[in-house]
């Protein structure tokens, strides 16, 4: 912006004559070039800056008008080039307006005191009667969020990263607005104490106050018609509309909600959807998704999930209140109607259906149907490895990753099969075999934490867990070997030769984010310690963890083998890695087969029912064709086939390679 001037008396004069008004105008300036043919009915009080208004302004349906200040009330703002305000009922004031903003038609844009727009309010989430508070801030990933949420056995980890948040609100907090370059703020009622970021649109919205719409070149914000906003934060590429209301909430990157969805304190992190319903004190991590009427979220941890229509919680029994809370980990879905009684803890990629009055922990056994009967919970443990549908999932995340800002806030690790869920199904395994050595070979339930196993399902659970840790190990194997050669054993053992010490053990799931425990615990000492002293530290950190993921899971996938053979990586020979690439291969084509007859299911003649509704068996089949295709041109059955293959091919090759080593091995 070029140098303020004050305006010249054939200037004022000119804007007098043009219907403007002002009591003092000597606290009114404007740029070199000014024109002041572009102001008319305008009323100037406080100090007032002035751009240049030269270009035209595109309005939907090929609409233009001249850039200008028109029919407002202007208070205390610094307005940049090429801006049009016109049609302000009441007021704009305390506002630093950049070039190429749009304001047409609003009551009231105004900022009044001091405001941290959002920055610093505390978010009830997980727990409604406190405990778990999240201060957000502009640049909050569901990393940080998940440790100050969940750590708070370690308070001094929570009050130094509380303390971080604090100095970064402190350093935002003004008394005046910023309205960032190229957004337009159209048809809108009262905007009080918030920033909009480049260009966000705000469009017939009821009410925005006390937040920040952290809005993009490279990924704008749409905030439209009917909504109600308070302390709140909104990141960029994310679409709030049609009549939606959130009170005390974080809006995290490439996230929807529409179609009247309700929120209060809550944290909703990248690509999460809410429509309809309604969500309370939750911590939903990225792709959290709910579609449905009366589907209520509460006081949980949830991500990755898909809750069907009428799914439900409860947090309280009438006693203390709502203090109860729930955990339902990566990856799982809850059927229509689904109902949990908190406390409760649902296990990594498992589908809820019916509904549950008991205080059920399945969090070691993943990937199970949890199923109500006759008032019973009864698991059936691992049969989603089985499902087409979870593989579906696991592969249409990526592609629908909404988020275009180059400065992506969460991490996010999508793979369905991680040392996270591995080391369950292993802790899973150990538990069903413990459960059928305990209760004997004649009973046909055990119980576990207040669920009920029948015992065909515990024993095929032991197999599929079994199936899906071959995978597992052998993808990793793979992927270490492939399109390397090895002359002799010894070449073999430095190629499968962790890089790292870091990975054997425990991992976590930071919401999005894989980790191995010991480098969470070494991230929350350096915290304490103040090695980590700032936010920019903390997620520098989280960064290193995020990108060196493929060292640790190979780490912790050579550990595993060692564990399994009995022999450590330097003993290692090639008749061991034909052993683990032949129990990968079986492993794979197994799964892969039961996912291409569980996809041809969806093409049998019972989902043919309602197709062809005047003509015989003939026309039902050629309708639904006309609709769903066949399973021969279907792109999922396709591509499973296109996997066998390419699996195959992969494990003949390794074993070539191998097999010509164990032969040097023998002679």
């Amino acid at each position: 912006m070029s140098q303020w001037r004050d305006l010249s008396a054939e200037q004022i004069e000119q804007l007098t004559r043009q219907g403007c008004t002002c009591s003092d105008w000597s606290r009114v300036q404007a740029v070199e070039g000014f024109d002041a043919q572009r102001i008319r009915a305008v009323h100037f009080s406080g100090d007032v800056k002035l751009g240049t208004f030269r270009k035209d302004v595109s309005f939907f349906g090929g609409l233009t008008k001249p850039a200008g200040l028109y029919h407002a009330t202007i208070h205390n703002c610094t307005i940049g080039d090429d801006v049009y305000i016109s049609q302000v009922r009441n007021y704009i004031a305390n506002y630093v307006i950049e070039d190429n903003v749009v304001i047409d038609n609003i009551d009231l844009l105004a900022v009044e005191g001091e405001s941290a727009f959002g920055n610093g309010v505390e978010v009830d989430a997980v727990n409604e009667a406190g405990g778990r508070e999240i201060p957000i801030y502009d640049e909050l990933s569901a990393h940080t969020a998940y440790v100050i949420a969940f750590y708070r056995h370690r308070p001094q980890v929570v009050a130094k990263l509380k303390r971080m948040i604090g100095d970064y609100t402190a350093s935002v907090t003004s008394a005046t607005g910023r309205i960032g370059h190229g957004a337009r703020i159209l048809n809108a009622r009262l905007l009080k104490n918030i920033k909009v970021g480049p260009a966000g649109v705000i469009e017939g919205v009821n009410r925005l106050e006390n937040g920040s719409v952290n809005s993009s070149d490279e990924d704008p914000v749409y905030i439209g018609p009917g909504v109600y906003a308070e302390n709140f934060i909104v990141c960029s590429g994310s679409r709030i509309t049609d009549g939606t209301i959130i009170s005390d909430c974080f809006i995290g990157q490439g996230t929807v909600l529409a179609k009247e969805y309700s929120a209060e304190n809550s944290v909703f992190f990248a690509n999460c959807g809410g429509f309809h319903g309604e969500a309370c004190a939750i911590f939903a991590g990225p792709y959290t998704v709910t579609h449905h009427k009366s589907t209520l979220l509460i006081a949980g941890l949830f991500s990755f999930l898909n809750a069907g229509s009428g799914t439900n919680q409860s947090n309280h029994m009438y006693k203390l209140g709502p203090v109860h809370q729930g955990v339902v980990e990566r990856g799982s879905k809850t059927g229509s109607d689904s109902y949990m009684l908190w406390p409760a803890k649902v296990g990594a990629f498992t589908v809820v259906m019916g509904r549950h009055y008991r205080n059920a922990d399945t969090s070691d056994l993943p990937f199970s149907y949890l199923i109500e009967h006759q008032d019973e919970s009864v698991l059936a443990p691992a049969v989603n490895l089985r499902s087409v549908g979870t593989v579906r999932d696991a592969r249409k995340w990526p592609q629908r990753d909404r988020r275009k800002d180059s400065k992506k806030l969460d991490m996010i690790h999508f793979k369905l099969l991680s040392p996270f869920t591995i080391q369950k199904m292993i802790n899973g395994q150990n538990l069903l075999r413990q459960l059928k050595e305990t209760s004997g070979p004649t009973s046909d339930y055990f119980a576990y934490h207040s669920v009920r196993i029948p015992k065909t399902s515990l024993e095929r659970g032991i197999v599929l867990y079994q199936t899906g840790i071959n995978k597992f190990l052998g993808n990793c194997l793979l992927k270490r070997l492939e399109g390397k050669e090895f002359s002799d054993v010894q070449t073999l053992r430095r190629v499968l030769e962790p890089e790292t010490e870091i990975g054997p053990g425990k991992w976590i799931d930071l919401a999005g984010m894989f980790a191995p425990e010991r480098l969470v615990n070494e991230l929350l000492d350096d915290i304490e310690s103040g090695a980590i002293g700032s936010l920019a530290d903390l997620n520098a950190r989280f960064r290193s963890i995020y990108e060196a993921y493929p060292a640790y899971e190979w780490a912790w996938a050579a550990d595993v083998i060692e564990k399994q053979l009995g022999k450590s990586i330097e003993k290692i020979t090639a008749e061991d890695v034909l052993v683990l690439t032949t129990r990968w291969k079986d492993a794979v084509l197994e799964l892969d087969h039961t996912l291409y007859s569980d996809a041809e299911k969806e093409f049998a003649a019972t989902a043919q029912i309602g197709f062809g509704l005047d003509g015989d068996n003939e026309t039902k089949q050629r309708d639904f064709e006309a609709v769903r295709g066949s399973f021969q041109a279907d792109d999922f059955a396709a591509e499973i086939e296109k996997h066998i293959a390419a699996k195959t091919e992969l494990a003949k090759d390794l074993i070539r390679r191998t097999e010509r080593l164990r032969r040097q091995e023998q002679t």
